[in-house]
């Protein structure tokens, strides 16, 4: 249990911005300077993900805005956000992703292009997260993913920034652990936080496996039929940290620091997820692990 609890209080959440209000209710359940992501969504300016960040702040929280590459429409636009963000929220990391536009606002069309920009570490910015992708990527092949993966490590160690990854979610955790493992081989010393579906229900998980192309573990999850359905309807993701923090006796890779929960829009019922895990687990809420 110490382990499956370690991952769990050392990890971290994410928010869309639409739940911001939720922000000062979640600062009963959740510890001091928790790290909350906040989505980059479609149709969202990126003052929406300003103003998240600054209600995260002001909870306490640790606000981690994504940084959707396609989605910037402007060098000016970045800059602005950039300045804002660590001025006005404390923002002190960021999560890089491309976007899923098939073609970009601005001029970035993917996360290398804008870390490259240099903007970051000159605003104040100093960490950055890379996605990882155990199943793969639906558009991107795996020698793309990895050359692009290095490429980004090595640019932000130059410019000073540090780096941490946080991979997709997927439903099968042997494949998530050794995914992890492949990257300490090739980034040692690089922190990963293992992304783990929180608690939701059955259409949201399916619908949301779908968009994010997680097609393995998917068809193996709809190959258990009704039992699984069963499951999913009231998704505990206890059973697969479980399986991540080796409680079969097989440890895990060294550099799984924790889990990152996706919350498909359920931030408040993670976190009630969370607080209750980890008092059963006779955690401290208000520390960080």
């Amino acid at each position: 249990m110490n382990r499956l609890t370690d991952l769990i209080a050392s990890g971290s959440l994410e928010m869309f911005p639409r739940d911001a209000a939720l922000a000062r209710a979640a600062s009963k359940l959740l510890a001091p300077g928790t790290r909350v992501y906040v989505p980059f969504l479609p149709k969202q300016p990126l003052d929406a993900l300003l103003d998240t960040a600054r209600a995260l702040r002001a909870a306490a929280f640790e606000p981690v805005p994504h940084m959707a590459a396609r989605r910037i429409d402007s060098r000016q636009s970045l800059r602005r956000f950039l300045q804002h963000a660590v001025r006005d929220a404390g923002v002190r990391r960021l999560m890089l992703v491309a976007g899923d536009l098939p073609e970009p606002l601005g001029p970035y069309a993917d996360s290398l292009a804008l870390l490259r920009e240099g903007a970051l570490a000159e605003a104040g910015v100093r960490e950055v997260g890379i996605a990882g992708y155990p199943e793969g990527h639906p558009r991107i092949g795996q020698q793309a993913l990895d050359q692009a993966f290095a490429a980004k490590v090595a640019l932000a160690c130059a410019q000073g920034l540090r780096v941490h990854v946080v991979t997709q979610f997927s439903f099968a955790p042997a494949r998530i652990v050794e995914y992890c493992a492949s990257l300490a081989r090739r980034a040692p010393g690089v922190p990963v936080y293992a992304g783990v579906v929180g608690p939701t229900g059955l259409l949201t998980l399916l619908k949301y496996a779908q968009r994010c192309g997680v097609s393995v573990s998917l068809r193996a999850l709809r190959g258990l039929g009704l039992n699984a359905a069963k499951l999913a309807q009231h998704a505990d993701p206890t059973t697969q940290i479980a399986a991540i923090a080796g409680n079969s006796g097989h440890p895990p890779p060294a550099n799984i620091v924790g889990v990152h929960l996706f919350t498909f829009g359920g931030f408040l019922r993670c976190a009630q997820w969370v607080n209750a895990v980890l008092a059963e687990g006779g955690r401290s809420l208000r520390q960080r692990a």
